[in-house]
């Protein structure tokens, strides 16, 4: 079985390299873009407006081929991919969920994004908190890490060679 994405549209950020991209949207409040859906899919935009954030479904399309194990930006130790948000997957599919601004046309403007600039947009979906939102109990290795997320930045160890 073969499976396909299309590209949908394509992500525009301050960032030209992943270098320096903070590395969640948590951590890069403040910081805007927008999203250009391709002409054929604008209408699919239809009621979006009324949701305050959206998730954004894209291609890490800078990131190397995937590995089982990685060292993730926040710890010094292996982890599995799985147990990581790593660009570097066997899918290199990431997902962010930002703050929406406002639309105009077939463009979206967006804010506390943490995307490379002219990264392809494979889907949107809005963002509600009754579905969205878990109480959670564990987060793993994490846990002793989260708290780096502030200054954590994109150091280049994902990209492609």
């Amino acid at each position: 079985m073969k499976i396909q994405y299309k590209q949908i549209g394509v992500i525009h950020s301050p960032f030209k390299e992943p270098r320096g991209v903070p590395i969640q949207p948590s951590a890069a409040r403040g910081v805007r873009g927008t999203v250009e859906v391709f002409a054929e899919y604008a209408p699919g935009l239809k009621d979006i407006e009324g949701f305050s954030h959206i998730i954004l479904i894209y291609h890490f399309h800078l990131a190397n081929h995937g590995k089982l194990f990685v060292r993730p930006y926040m710890d010094e130790e292996e982890h599995g991919i799985f147990a990581t948000r790593a660009p570097s997957r066997p899918n290199p599919i990431g997902l962010s969920v930002v703050r929406l601004i406002g639309i105009e046309g077939n463009v979206l403007h967006i804010e506390d994004v943490d995307i490379v600039d002219r990264t392809p947009l494979l889907d949107i979906k809005p963002y509600i908190p009754e579905f969205d939102i878990r109480t959670v109990e564990k987060k793993g290795w994490l846990e002793r890490n989260v708290h780096k997320l502030p200054e954590a930045r994109d150091d280049g160890r994902f990209v492609k060679d």
